[in-house]
């Protein structure tokens, strides 16, 4: 790993131009508080410079929106050199011990969807009783809505459930498990696969993170040997995760090949939506407007920004022009939890964008943007799959 950081930091000319698209950047206007900084720190720490708690602090900050890697002209691939200059900072600088507490308890509890389910509950009937900023991170839940299909077809597909999604936003995979039934597809929903992994990997807890990885990879080669069409993924985040397996593991060699056969099936949910054929399709025309929060994991690290844009407004919906919307709303995995101030910040500046056109439906496609937006308890914001439920009839 130290000769793919050397590479990164040698690809690095300097320029800056990242600073300019980094939200924490254009918050703080510290230089180290951009990713140039950031890059600065790391290539002083991987040359054996001491390292402080304040460099700690400057790396946690960093939301990995990969903003900067598709500003970058000269490439650098910086989320490659965060995750390896973080590990080497955490092992030379301990952290305060309510701090180790609290992303041990993140790591271990998000995963674990029933016990989530239970302390959230008991978060919801707490609330009353709680100081403002603890309540403000104690998310509402939906009222699943809607059947689920009877049919089952020859084609199939599997759909990640995740970890938290099920409990926070179950209508997002509702609602796609009935667009899949439009298009003569049943939805395998899978209670042996519910976390991707990347919040254990992104909280340090590397290995845990790599071993469920590997435990989902063995899953979903025996449903590809059966003849499994895709991997959809509807949680931008967990889709950007999966379709890193490949390289996450390309260095072990009882995973390398069946890792790459995983990500080379993923697919976000509008990818396989667009690969389909709409021409027998009846439409009810959407015929509002909607502004649409393109999730950083969407747009820089699965590069597919626009194409949620492009289906719903040949759905008949109104897009509505976005300001910043290369901008990260704050929410970032666990990072509203790890970093409440700045996530508020991004967040409110983000729905002020998202609310500027009076738009009819806010939609976004990552349950982390979504639950975070809502938090500011402006217009609710809902997966963009909903839409596409509502239009397509019959």
């Amino acid at each position: 790993s130290l000769a793919v950081a050397e590479q990164v930091l040698r690809a690095c000319v300097h320029c800056g131009f990242c600073n300019a698209t980094c939200p924490t950047f254009q918050i703080m206007g510290d230089e180290l508080e951009g990713p140039r900084g950031r890059i600065y720190l790391m290539k002083n720490v991987l040359e054996g410079e001491d390292v402080s708690r304040n460099t700690q602090l400057h790396l946690d900050r960093c939301l990995t929106c990969r903003n900067c890697e598709t500003t970058c002209p000269s490439g650098v691939e910086y989320s490659k050199l965060l995750d390896i200059g973080r590990e080497v900072v955490d092992k030379a600088v301990p952290r305060p011990f309510s701090e180790r507490v609290l992303r041990k308890t993140l790591a271990k509890l998000l995963p674990q969807r029933t016990v989530f389910a239970s302390l959230l509950r008991v978060g919801q009937w707490a609330k009353p009783v709680l100081s403002k900023r603890l309540a403000e991170h104690i998310p509402e839940t939906e009222t699943p809505q809607g059947h689920l299909p009877a049919r089952r077809h020859a084609r199939q597909v599997a759909l990640l459930d995740g970890c938290v999604q099920p409990v926070l936003t179950p209508n997002t995979n509702r609602a796609a498990t009935r667009v899949f039934d439009h298009f003569g597809v049943s939805a395998l929903n899978s209670t042996d696969v519910a976390c991707c992994g990347a919040n254990e990997y992104h909280l340090g807890e590397k290995k845990s993170g790599l071993d469920r990885a590997r435990k989902n990879i063995d899953y979903w080669n025996n449903q590809l040997d059966a003849g499994l069409e895709a991997l959809v993924v509807t949680a931008s985040g967990c889709g950007a995760f999966i379709k890193e397996y490949a390289d996450l593991l390309a260095d072990d060699p009882a995973y390398a090949q069946k890792a790459q056969r995983v990500s080379e099936i993923t697919l976000d949910l509008v990818e396989w939506l667009t690969q389909q054929n709409w021409s027998q399709k009846t439409i009810k025309s959407l015929d509002k407007k909607v502004a649409f929060q393109c999730p950083c994991t969407l747009q820089h690290a699965q590069k597919l920004g626009g194409q949620v844009e492009a289906l719903l407004q040949k759905l008949g919906a109104q897009m509505q022009p976005v300001a910043d919307s290369h901008l990260c709303c704050g929410a970032a995995g666990s990072y509203t939890i790890l970093q409440p101030e700045m996530a508020t910040q991004l967040r409110d500046k983000k729905m002020q964008t998202l609310e500027a056109s009076r738009p009819d439906t806010i939609v976004s496609a990552n349950v982390g943007c979504q639950v975070h937006l809502n938090g500011s308890h402006g217009k609710k914001v809902r997966h963009w799959v909903e839409l596409v439920d509502e239009a397509l009839v019959g």
